[in-house]
């Protein structure tokens, strides 16, 4: 079984990754490109059964910071 967890910044939390991202964009002549802002996505292969509380406790504990993160879970 796979949990896939999706994390990003929160919304007001500077992202200085997702501004390089944005800027070396529109140097590359991709004007369309409005904000950017940069996440990251973690694969936990876990077993059969496991369902989303002990993922987000896993989250809440070791894989995100809430205080600035958001995250979203997947198990499939």
């Amino acid at each position: 079984m796979k949990a896939t967890v999706h994390i990003t910044l929160k919304k007001g939390v500077l992202d200085p990754q997702g501004k390089a991202i944005g800027h070396a964009l529109h140097g590359m002549g991709f004007d369309e490109v409005g904000d950017v802002r940069q996440g990251k996505v973690i694969e936990l292969d876990v077993a059969d059964g496991t369902d989303e509380a002990r993922v987000k406790d896993m989250c809440e504990k070791l894989l995100a910071n809430p205080v600035i993160e958001d995250y979203e879970i997947k198990i499939a």
